[in-house]
């Protein structure tokens, strides 16, 4: 498995409500990160305020590892297939073109000849599944990523990619305490030396979401239901990093103290047990799904 340590940070929530305040905190943020050790960053070239500054996470990421001395030891991973228009019209493209087009600029605005970790961002459902794996093919073979990864694959999906690809570095599907599809992704992983990098794993702990059975627990180990979410998500697979979203230096310090926390096993089973009813799969990663 790439070494990508305990856990990553996401970098998504700078841009989506991006100000110049955000942009500092979120740089604040990362410099912790690196400072307490964390190598692994995610970003993606649609992570933008509007489809006119296309990239805009990647160049704020490509700052805050610019600025700081460990940052030529971080790991980014970017993502590129989904297209965003004028009048924000959003599609998805895994032509060979589009991909190494969009890889090409990912690696501009980052600053770097190579891309340590480039991700399938979404499948596209006007193009056969397995004309998509060709194309991850091709764009390997260009030599413009060291490491490829795919996202929102099920495990049907990731283990046909890896016939198809070759040697997969990670999987980036949602789950959390309240999104817990298709967990059978783990067992792949572990069995390839995949990491599975969830992303928005702190779904439902939010201010103002309904109280969950990991509020109870974070309570009685005084600890933050984010840090409790952290270690229960480390818990179920080998292969998992959690990615949290950051903007902030407290959070960075909150999610690796749960990165570090060990949760006892009658804990976990008590969590696992008194979970709510998981959410159904998101409508749009359904509707992204090849046709054939």
């Amino acid at each position: 498995m790439m070494n990508l340590g305990a856990i990553g940070f996401g970098c998504m929530k700078a841009s989506f409500s991006a100000s110049e305040q955000n942009w500092q905190s979120t740089i604040e943020a990362l410099h912790v990160a690196l400072d307490l050790g964390v190598r692994l960053f995610d970003t993606a070239d649609i992570y933008a305020p509007t489809w006119n500054t296309f990239g805009h996470n990647e160049l704020l990421v490509a700052e805050a590892m610019r600025t700081h001395p460990l940052g030529s030891q971080a790991i980014i991973a970017t993502k590129g297939g989904i297209t965003r228009k004028p009048g924000e019209v959003w599609a998805r493209n895994a032509s060979l073109d589009y991909l190494l087009r969009a890889a090409e600029a990912s690696a501009g605005r980052l600053g770097v000849s190579k891309i340590s970790l480039w991700q399938h961002h979404r499948l596209d459902p006007n193009m056969p599944f397995e004309q998509q794996l060709e194309s991850l093919v091709g764009l390997r073979q260009r030599g413009i990523i060291e490491h490829i990864g795919v996202s929102n694959y099920s495990a049907k999906q990731l283990r046909r990619a890896l016939e198809v690809i070759g040697p997969i570095a990670s999987v980036q599907n949602q789950f959390s305490p309240v999104y817990r599809n298709e967990a059978d992704v783990f067992g792949v992983c572990e069995q390839n030396g995949i990491a599975y990098l969830p992303w928005s794993p702190s779904k439902g702990l939010h201010a103002g979401n309904p109280r969950t059975v990991i509020h109870d627990v974070a309570d009685e180990l005084d600890q933050s239901p984010y840090a409790i979410g952290v270690a229960w998500l480390r818990s179920l697979s080998s292969s998992i990093v959690p990615l949290p979203g950051v903007t902030r230096a407290a959070s960075v310090v909150d999610s690796i103290a749960g990165a570090k926390l060990v949760i006892a096993a009658e804990v976990l089973e008590r969590i696992n047990r008194e979970l709510p009813a998981t959410l159904p799969m998101d409508s749009e990663l359904l509707s992204d799904q090849p046709k054939n």
